[in-house]
């Protein structure tokens, strides 16, 4: 059943709300922590020497240990606003994301994106559907890479995916149906969403 237009309106307020919890994340905690680690590198550049008594040593490790859980706080928290919308998205469109994600990923593709920008939600949707089929593609070595490819047309978004596993439409028309889009076959390993503009 394809949602009617208050349902497509729905799903695009929730993708613009994971946005802006991904930039209050950002522009909230995630900076808090990263002054946090810096004032923590004064402070060990301030801190008595190493050569000391073992109480020097003592202090040297602590703050090793708090540095290193620090960074480690703050790497989670921007794995976790990645997650709810990654920031280069917002920053710089679908093309720069996508080709993020396919080396993050370590996936064989080839992207194609035209330098367009088609609002918050169809870009989120497309950019999961697109994570999603690299994460249940197969990485045998030798195997033809995935085609990625991305226009604008008629209002839409147009995510073509090539040497793609046939089952993985339902992976993009989960992301594709809220915003009354569609994704259907076509080609024997191919394809082809449409995710309305908004």
């Amino acid at each position: 059943m394809t949602p009617g237009r208050d349902d497509a309106r729905r799903s695009a307020e929730r993708w613009r709300d994971r946005q802006t919890l991904e930039r209050r994340l950002h522009d909230g905690p995630a900076q808090r922590l990263s002054a946090l680690a810096l004032r923590l590198g004064v402070l060990r550049a301030d801190a008595p020497g190493r050569d000391g008594d073992p109480a020097d040593h003592a202090w040297h490790r602590g703050l090793d240990v708090f540095q290193s859980e620090l960074e480690s706080a703050l790497q989670e928290l921007r794995e976790v606003a990645g997650a709810l919308y990654p920031p280069l998205l917002d920053e710089a469109g679908l093309g720069p994301a996508l080709r993020e994600l396919v080396t993050a990923t370590g996936a064989v593709a080839r992207v194609d994106v035209a330098d367009v920008r088609c609002g918050t939600a169809a870009e989120g949707a497309a950019y999961f559907a697109v994570a999603g089929c690299l994460a249940a593609a197969d990485a045998t070595p030798g195997r033809p890479g995935i085609g990625i490819r991305v226009r604008v047309e008629d209002d839409a978004l147009v995510l073509t995916l090539s040497g793609v596993d046939p089952d993985q439409r339902r992976t993009v028309l989960d992301e594709a149906a809220p915003l009354g889009g569609c994704a259907e076959l076509t080609g024997p390993a191919e394809i082809t969403a449409r995710f309305p503009c908004a």
